[in-house]
């Protein structure tokens, strides 16, 4: 009996030591906690620094009734980027055609925070903190703007 009980905390920290590792491998990750009632994504975004220097950035392709196709760039860093349209080409954060001004949020004693209203969409973006000192953790939250996209 005790010989099993040992077998099965050797099983259970074996498979936590692996999802532990696996997490660490992750240089971008994306957790929702939305239902979507009130907004189309909604969770916590991380990026963090690769074995190259640079930070992760992911692309989030949105296709939602009513509204047209578009992209939205989460990272690298402090950048974030709107695109009206998906396409597989990676685009730059400072060309003409990202609707978001200025694209990196700039910040401010360890606190940031930024809002647009752009092409019929609301993005807000608030630094959390990192879990890890080489993690750049944000609460993104994009929803329908309530104002004209005009």
């Amino acid at each position: 009996m005790r010989q099993e009980a040992s077998w099965q905390r050797i099983a259970v920290f074996t498979v936590a030591a692996c999802l532990g590792t696996a997490t660490l491998g992750h240089a971008q990750l994306f957790r929702p906690f939305t239902d979507r009632s009130r907004a189309m994504l909604e969770g916590n975004w991380q990026s963090c620094r690769e074995a190259d220097g640079q930070y992760a950035e992911r692309v989030y392709d949105g296709r939602w009734p009513g509204m047209q196709p578009f992209e939205l760039h989460m990272g690298p860093y402090h950048e974030f980027a709107l695109f009206r349209g998906v396409q597989d080409e990676h685009r730059m954060h400072n060309s003409a055609e990202n609707l978001l001004h200025p694209f990196t949020v700039e910040v401010v004693g360890n606190n940031a925070k930024h809002v647009w209203d752009v092409n019929g969409i609301h993005l807000e973006v608030v630094l959390a903190g990192g879990s890890r000192e080489d993690c750049e953790s944000w609460f993104v939250t994009l929803s329908r703007s309530k104002l004209s996209s005009h």
